[in-house]
């Protein structure tokens, strides 16, 4: 499945960095051509041996996000979220070809890959998304019926966001990379690690200015509009009263 052409084609970096994980959503029904693009995009994530074990299940109707939000220990903001969408995993696929440790880890890590692919395009499509983990499994298993060997790994939820959350503080790089062993902090050997950070910093810089130029000229833009529509209904009334003092005249 391809991307639909009318959607809107976002720099994946830009994705990266700008990404939030949204938990108020609008009531806005969220397009099925937006919601394929996103689950394509879990499709198309990297997966150990190519198995492909994750399966993706659409959950749309408010009796099955309320039962996930119940299962999610009662985390009943994802309600307002329209759309949902539970990542399982097929065990016995995976067990067969990496036994213990393709359930433990590999299932895991695909999982993870998958939805991350999927936010990402939430983000891509003008849809807020966020990720979640807390959960009791047995629940999840009652409300959709899963077979024994199918486990639930996350759900994202989707649709438009109502909310604008702030950017959490994050590490900087020289603060989480390590040289050669871990503890190596010398990141100066890093070749043209001041390039790299300065870059960076420069590109965080970028999209910060754009978005705030963005949300100004938006504002502007409806500022403009309103005094141009006060300006019309103001004619409006104008000619309404010479029209009316017109008739009025013997």
């Amino acid at each position: 499945m391809q991307q639909a052409s009318h959607l809107p084609r976002v720099d994946v970096l830009e994705a990266i960095r700008l990404r939030r994980s949204v938990r108020k959503y609008t009531d806005t029904p969220v397009e099925w051509d937006k919601i394929g693009t996103i689950v394509d995009a879990g499709r198309t994530a990297p997966s150990a041996g190519n198995l492909q074990s994750w399966r993706f299940i659409v959950v749309e109707s408010h009796p099955k996000r309320r039962g996930l939000a119940e299962a999610c220990l009662k985390q009943y903001w994802m309600e307002e979220a329209p759309v949902h969408i539970l990542v399982v995993m097929m065990l016995k696929k995976i067990r067969d070809f990496y036994g213990k440790r393709g359930v433990e880890l590999y299932a895991i890590q695909d999982a993870a890959m998958a939805a991350q692919n999927m936010m990402l395009a939430a983000y891509s499509v003008g849809l807020g998304s966020c990720f979640v983990s807390a959960f009791d499994e047995d629940k999840i298993v009652e409300v959709f019926n899963l077979p024994a060997d199918i486990k639930p790994m996350g759900i994202v939820t989707l649709g438009y966001p109502a909310e604008d959350p702030e950017e959490p503080l994050k590490f900087r790089l020289e603060n989480v990379t390590f040289m050669d062993r871990w503890g190596q902090q010398n990141v100066a050997r890093m070749k043209d690690i001041d390039a790299i950070l300065w870059n960076s910093r420069v590109v965080e810089r970028g999209i910060k200015v754009g978005n705030d130029l963005v949300k100004a000229v938006d504002i502007h833009t409806r500022q403009g509009r309103k005094k141009l529509i006060e300006k019309l209904k103001e004619k409006a009334d104008q000619m309404r009263k010479k029209m009316e003092e017109s008739r009025k005249k013997p």
